[in-house]
C-alpha cells in the first residue's frame, strides 16, 4: 500500500503518487506482525524497516520505481494494491477538472464504486498516510488557496508522508491536466480491456 493523492478543482485536476513498492516473504504471522507496525506509521526510517524485518525473520524486496500514476486521454489515473490472503485488491483513481471516479479490481474486474462533481481532495493508502495527507492539506488549504497553490501543497503532502513512514518512498510522480473529458469513458475502456 503507498500513497496516491488528487486535487480536483473546477479548471483543473493534480495527482501525486508514490513510487514505493515492498514485497514481504516469510512466516505468514511475521509478515502480517511487520505490516502493521508499518503502516501504522510506527517504522519511519528504511533503516528502521530493514532491522524489524531482520528481527521478524521476514525477508523484504523495496523498490522506488513503481509507477502508480499516469495521465491517459486526458483523465489522470492512479492506481494502489494491497494483497491480503494472496488475493491483489486494487483501487483505482480517475479525476479530470471538476470531476472524479473510483473503482475496484479484482482478478480483470473493474467495478465503480464512487464518482462526484466538484472541488474535491481524495487520498488513497494505509489509513497513516491517509491521515498525514488529509492533516497536510488541511492545514496549508484556505479559502484564498487556487490550483498553484494545491499543486504546491500536494507536494508538501507527499514530502511529509515519505519523512513520517517508510511506506511512502522520497520520491513522486506528478500529473496535472486541464481536461473535463468524461471519467466514464475511461473508466469503461478499463472495463474491455
Amino acid at each position: 500500500m503507498s500513497l496516491v493523492i488528487v486535487f480536483i478543482g473546477k479548471n483543473g485536476a493534480v495527482m501525486a503518487g508514490d513510487m514505493r513498492e515492498i514485497t514481504f516473504e516469510g512466516e505468514k504471522d511475521d509478515r502480517e506482525k511487520l505490516e502493521k507496525e508499518l503502516y501504522s506509521g510506527a517504522i519511519v526510517s528504511d533503516e528502521e524497516l530493514g532491522k524489524k524485518a531482520e528481527v521478524l525473520g521476514v525477508k523484504i524486496t523495496v523498490r522506488d520505481d513503481k509507477n502508480k500514476i499516469e495521465g491517459r486521454e486526458g483523465v489522470l489515473v492512479g492506481e494502489v494494491s494491497s494483497v491480503e490472503g494472496g488475493v491483489v485488491r486494487k483501487r483505482r483513481l480517475y479525476a479530470v477538472a471538476g470531476n472524479y471516479a473510483i473503482a475496484e479490481l479484482k482478478d480483470s474486474e473493474v467495478t465503480l464504486t464512487a464518482q462526484g462533481k466538484g472541488s474535491n481532495f481524495i487520498a488513497f493508502g494505509n489509513d497513516f498516510t491517509k491521515q498525514v495527507a488529509n492533516k497536510c492539506f488541511k492545514d496549508n488549504w484556505t479559502k484564498k488557496s487556487n490550483f498553484q497553490d494545491a499543486v504546491k501543497i500536494l507536494m508538501l503532502c507527499m514530502e511529509t508522508a515519505a519523512e513520517a513512514t517508510a511506506s511512502v518512498s522520497k520520491q513522486y510522480m506528478l500529473v496535472q491536466t486541464a481536461s473535463n473529458v468524461d471519467v466514464l469513458k475511461v473508466v469503461e475502456k478499463d472495463r474491455k480491456d
